[in-house]
């Protein structure tokens, strides 16, 4: 019988982070004595940097900065990456929700940068809080803050109104885009295949008797919305409720404010006037740094 030949045995693998570990492909720094990053030299600097980690922080600066989405040649050319290199990049962050792209290949930041912890939503929240209760104060009404996340509009500052009886909604809280004024005043800032791509992920409930149940009929009450720069819930998301919203223009979140109240005391006829309040209020908000 031939005896079999004896495999070599292998040196037992390194563990991470061993410091007999020769380093791969990066020359060794001293992490116990790193520079000051506020006086090292620019040499010294460059040694520390990872490269990669600075590309990523450029796409994603730049996403930030572009309300309406990028394609995937502007954000290559922008940062001076190749496509294929850009696109793996951005198909990582995709992955993990940092990106997102729509129907159209735009990109745009996703909720795991925009999220409803970040800290530009937190300094809007801060920043929103005082006008919306000036909002409350003129018109007796709840005033409200919401933005967009995934195919749902989420309450995030809420100023109830002092009356007994009111339209009030928890913080947090979420509601449907096609049948809030909140949602209407967000989705008219969107581009169309991105609403489209929301509303035929979701079944556009009937939750009343004035809703809109159709992806046409809600494209063309959007067009009314741009027109007129207000979105109104004419008792659609609500049999007794009445809301009226203005998007904040320039927010990197997609984020709108809004006044609600029951429908009884909350007529038609004074949401045009209410509406220019929020513009104003809207127009302060957009022009503080988030």
């Amino acid at each position: 019988m031939p005896r079999r030949r004896s495999q070599p045995r292998r040196a037992p693998a390194k563990q991470e982070g061993d410091a007999t570990s020769p380093p791969t492909g990066h020359e060794s720094i001293d992490i116990e004595n790193a520079p000051d990053r506020r006086s090292v030299s620019p040499e010294l600097a460059k040694k520390y940097t990872n490269r990669s980690v600075e590309r990523v922080i450029s796409m994603l600066n730049l996403l930030q900065r572009s309300v309406d989405g990028m394609s995937l040649a502007q954000v290559s050319n922008s940062i001076d990456m190749a496509k294929p290199t850009a696109f793996r990049y951005l198909w990582t962050l995709e992955d993990a929700e940092y990106v997102e792209r729509d129907r159209d290949g735009q990109y745009r930041l996703g909720l795991g940068f925009v999220g409803m912890h970040s800290r530009g939503l937190q300094i809007l929240q801060e920043r929103a809080r005082p006008w919306l209760e000036r909002l409350r104060d003129q018109t007796g009404e709840t005033a409200n803050l919401g933005v967009l996340k995934g195919n749902s509009i989420v309450y995030v500052e809420i100023v109830p109104s002092k009356r007994a009886v009111r339209v009030e909604y928890s913080p947090g809280s979420q509601d449907p885009l096609h049948s809030t004024a909140l949602g209407k005043a967000i989705a008219s800032r969107l581009p169309e295949a991105r609403v489209r791509e929301i509303l035929e992920q979701t079944d556009m409930e009937e939750r009343s008797a004035n809703t809109i149940t159709t992806v046409q009929d809600y494209l063309d009450e959007l067009d009314k919305v741009r027109r007129r720069g207000y979105g109104i819930d004419d008792c659609e998301n609500d049999v007794d409720g009445r809301c009226v919203a203005v998007p904040i223009i320039g927010a990197h979140i997609p984020t709108a404010i809004s006044v609600s109240g029951p429908a009884s005391r909350f007529p038609i006829k004074d949401m045009e006037q209410i509406a220019a309040s929020l513009t104003e209020v809207a127009g302060h908000l957009a022009k503080e740094p988030e």
